[in-house]
């Protein structure tokens, strides 16, 4: 099976439609797949549910699709860095379900590991367990949170084999993994791709079993969210 894609276009061609629900690697805009982002804009989806830690920033990232109407909810841990994001939230024109940055980690990964529901005490007394099941273990209470499952998968990695077995680049690993891991097709953009068996089992971070597409792109903007410098 070829899992290599001339273009991130024809990467999500006959993948991403109306009304999916995609979660998109990344925090903040470091280890976001901006080609796949792009090309899912270009692709004109509409009505999507978009998992992702953070709704990117104006004009870049998730920002793009905000831009164009192409989000209808987000499930996000943290949004403070777009203004079209707090627009859109505050007219009532978006819908957010904010979930701990954690618990939104455990509940990829638990999507991707067929468990459809855990206990945490995260949230516990706060609006986050309102409408949920609230369950004692041990004398403390815990609060139930249902895994995510996504119906596409867009995350970014620093090389992959032709197997799909992924290798990501220090801290913009982050949220990719478990975000491969909920979707029923995952796409990965990478900057290198190597033939299977060049990456030693040891080094692999992601197995190849959760990726079914792989796109290269060799020169990615890489843009720095908030740049902090020292004053001379």
């Amino acid at each position: 099976m070829n899992k290599v894609y001339a273009s991130a276009a024809e990467a999500l061609a006959g993948v991403v439609r109306d009304g999916q629900t995609i979660a998109v690697g990344g925090f903040g805009l470091c280890g976001i797949p901006e080609a796949l982002i792009a090309a899912l804009r270009d692709s004109g989806a509409k009505q999507l549910t978009c998992i992702s830690n953070n709704a990117g920033v104006d004009g870049f990232g998730l920002g793009l699709l905000l831009a164009t109407r192409q989000i209808s909810k987000m499930i996000s841990s943290y949004v403070g860095e777009n203004k079209e994001f707090e627009r859109q939230y505050l007219a009532g024109e978006l819908e957010l379900e904010f979930t701990p940055q954690g618990t939104l980690a455990e509940k990829l990964r638990a999507g991707g590991s067929g468990i459809p529901a855990f206990f945490t005490k995260t949230g516990v007394g706060t609006i986050v367990a309102e409408g949920k099941e609230v369950r004692e273990f041990n004398g403390e209470q815990y609060v139930m949170e249902q895994s995510l499952v996504s119906d596409v998968a867009l995350v970014k990695a620093q090389k992959a084999d032709k197997a799909g077995n992924l290798v990501f680049r220090r801290t913009a690993r982050n949220f990719n993994p478990v975000c491969a891991m909920s979707g029923k097709i995952t796409v990965a953009e990478v900057e290198e791709i190597v033939e299977t068996g060049e990456i030693d089992p040891d080094d692999v971070h992601l197995p190849g079993i959760f990726v079914h597409r792989i796109v290269l792109n060799t020169n990615p903007e890489k843009r720095i969210e908030q740049r902090t410098v020292r004053a001379k």
